[in-house]
């Protein structure tokens, strides 16, 4: 085991993909510079550069700034035998490729008749919580879990991250990842050796018995938070973490809400048609007699995401949302704190 960030998992599981088979390429705006520290194993800026050193520009290849360009080329690549690895940066710059990602990636496979696969995976990192405004702040991975043909992945921890990355890698089916930019720098101990991480399987995060919490991407985080603060008022939670949404584990999270017949979901994207929608909707229809209060979602409300720190601190999944949501389903009220 070794420590390592979550940005440096991402970067060890491109190493290994490429070492393991040459068929592997990273392509994108600047990843021959590097500039996110992604190819290099999130070391830092001076250190970058060994990537294009041992894997050469035929397969570290910088592209114009053409998001359109980009997912096209690399779809008509992974369609010829390659299996790229595309760095779009923003997850906001998705939507300039919208027809490439909707119309070739998602259905070529179909399209052709099983004649063509599509291996090839596209990371982006939304920036919410960053102050980066209505432009750089979406996280639009509901949108794309529309699109059928397309694997949708959510790390929320580096083990999670590097795992996930290198199975998505050998898979003959294009993968979105979606990377919370906050949970760049959480550190902990990572498998040096080669591990994968199977799509559609969930991890519990916080073992309970009272109400489950499913947590998506850096709300993962804030819902420990809330459990373990909740722990102290006799409310045991159960955090799920999902770590892929296409596909689901659904079988753990209805196993999950037998148990506590209570549900809370915590998702970072807009609420209306979001993922934490679609996980409530699933449960109601597998799981109703079980549920003994109604499913409360904690999630992004439906604006803009505002330039001002103060403002865009208040939108998102907080572990005290987390925690007042659970006391909702529950039926009861905070602990008064001493001082209040």
């Amino acid at each position: 085991m070794t420590t390592m960030s979550y940005l440096g998992a991402i970067g060890a599981a491109q190493r290994e993909a490429m070492e393991a088979d040459e068929r592997v390429i990273i392509i994108g705006e600047d990843v021959e510079a590097n500039v996110y520290g992604t190819t290099g194993a999130g070391k830092s800026r001076k250190d970058k550069g060994d990537f294009l050193e041992m894997f050469g520009a035929n397969r570290i290849r910088n592209t114009p700034i053409s998001e359109e360009a980009i997912v096209g080329a690399a779809a008509g690549a992974a369609m010829t035998g390659l299996r790229p690895i595309v760095d779009l940066s923003y997850s906001s710059f998705l939507y300039m490729a919208m027809d490439q990602f909707v119309n070739q990636v998602a259905k070529n496979r179909y399209m052709f008749g099983g004649q063509a696969s599509m291996p090839v995976v596209f990371r982006s990192a939304m920036f919410y919580g960053m102050n980066t405004g209505a432009h750089h702040s979406d996280r639009p991975y509901p949108m794309f879990m529309n699109v059928p043909g397309l694997k949708i992945m959510v790390p929320a921890s580096p083990y999670d991250a590097k795992g996930l990355l290198r199975t998505a890698v050998d898979l003959d089916d294009p993968v979105l990842t979606f990377e919370a930019c906050t949970l760049w720098g959480l550190k902990e101990e990572v498998p040096e050796e080669e591990y994968r991480i199977p799509f559609g399987v969930g991890r519990v995060a916080h073992p309970g018995s009272d109400v489950t919490v499913v947590a998506i991407s850096s709300a993962v985080l804030e819902a420990v938070k809330a459990a373990t603060m909740l722990a102290e008022e006799g409310i045991s939670v159960e955090v799920i973490d999902p770590r892929t949404l296409v596909p689901l584990d659904v079988e753990m999270i209805i196993a999950s809400v037998q148990r506590t017949g209570r549900l809370v979901v915590a998702d970072p994207a807009h609420r209306t048609c979001g993922a934490a929608a679609e996980i409530s909707a699933i449960v109601a229809e597998e799981a109703f007699e079980s549920l003994r209060a109604p499913i409360v979602r904690v999630a992004t409300p439906d604006t803009q995401i505002p330039f001002s720190p103060a403002l865009e601190k208040q939108l998102y999944p907080s572990s005290a949302g987390i925690a007042s949501a659970v006391r909702k389903v529950l039926g009861v009220r905070p602990v008064a704190m001493a001082g209040a």
